[in-house]
């Protein structure tokens, strides 16, 4: 982060879906997204930095996507923050 910008936080969070094929092989682990949280509290995806397969991937953008944050902030100012946020897969 740096330059005095305080970090985003979660203010809504939607869960993953598991994917059948990755239930189903009873698979399990983390995705973790590069992303920017837009100064609206919105996410944009920029890339994958590490992948599950089985679906999982594709799920864990979709979901990320839902998510809403308080914003960065420089100064009492929103700002855009780029961030890797990481997504678990968990059975239960």
């Amino acid at each position: 982060m740096g330059g005095g910008v305080t970090p985003p936080t979660i203010l809504s969070r939607v869960e993953p879906q598991y994917s059948e094929e990755a239930r189903k092989a009873r698979y399990q682990g983390t995705v973790v997204l590069e992303a920017v949280v837009k100064k609206d509290g919105t996410v944009d995806i920029l890339r994958v930095v590490r992948s599950l397969g089985f679906g999982l991937d594709e799920n864990a953008i979709q979901a990320l996507k839902q998510w809403r944050f308080k914003p960065g902030m420089r100064n009492g100012i929103p700002v855009d923050v780029a961030l890797n946020i990481e997504v678990n897969f968990n059975l239960r």
